[in-house]
């Protein structure tokens, strides 16, 4: 009797269609290329992702101060004290005394930082249609509306108050995900 070998191209195939019904793997999918999009857009930024958070929060009319900041972002005190120093040498933000605390500072957005930001909110955008691009413009708005419904839907089922914290917990569950010596690590760990 003789068994046919499975090709390459047969395995791919194979793969392929037991994941085109894996709502994990497409969501996966499509958050990867996103965070890779996203991330390329705000690159010549100081602090990266972390910088258009930063200067996100400092463009909002009620300014907050570098702690709430800090906290909101999920950032250690001392990183944000990076991060705001080197966006304030670039000229996108300002540290002023806050009123109701002198010893603390509210993080202000200047005129630059707000013309910059425009401008990340638009390569952003062409980052989203970029990664949304197999979908005609009504249906991206409906795509986002949904996952927008969605994601509020299970921040009020497992609520995060932190939404850095979503992706830094995915970060982590990739990589023990990926690295069977990790997992090894963890559930030695564990039983102990």
């Amino acid at each position: 009797m003789q068994v046919s070998t499975p090709t390459t191209g047969d395995y791919a195939d194979s793969c392929a269609s037991a994941v085109d019904t894996d709502l994990g793997w497409a969501l996966g999918m499509v958050f990867r290329a996103y965070v890779k999009a996203a991330n390329h857009a705000v690159a010549d930024l100081p602090g990266g992702p972390r910088g258009y958070q930063l200067l996100t929060i400092a463009a909002r009319a009620l300014p907050a101060t570098q702690l709430a900041i800090a906290q909101q972002l999920g950032v250690d005190r001392t990183v944000m004290t990076y991060l705001l120093d080197d966006l304030e040498s670039a000229g996108l933000v300002e540290r002023q005394p806050d009123p109701a605390d002198r010893r603390a500072r509210r993080i202000i957005a200047t005129d630059k930082g707000h013309a910059r930001l425009a401008e990340l909110q638009q390569r952003l955008r062409l980052a989203e249609d970029h990664v949304l691009a197999a979908l005609d413009e009504p249906k991206r708005d409906t795509f986002r509306d949904l996952v927008r419904s969605l994601a509020t839907h299970a921040n009020t089922l497992d609520p995060e108050a932190n939404p850095c914290q979503v992706v830094d917990d995915i970060e982590v569950a990739e990589t023990t995900a990926a690295s069977p010596r990790l997992r090894r690590g963890r559930r030695s760990t564990a039983r102990r």
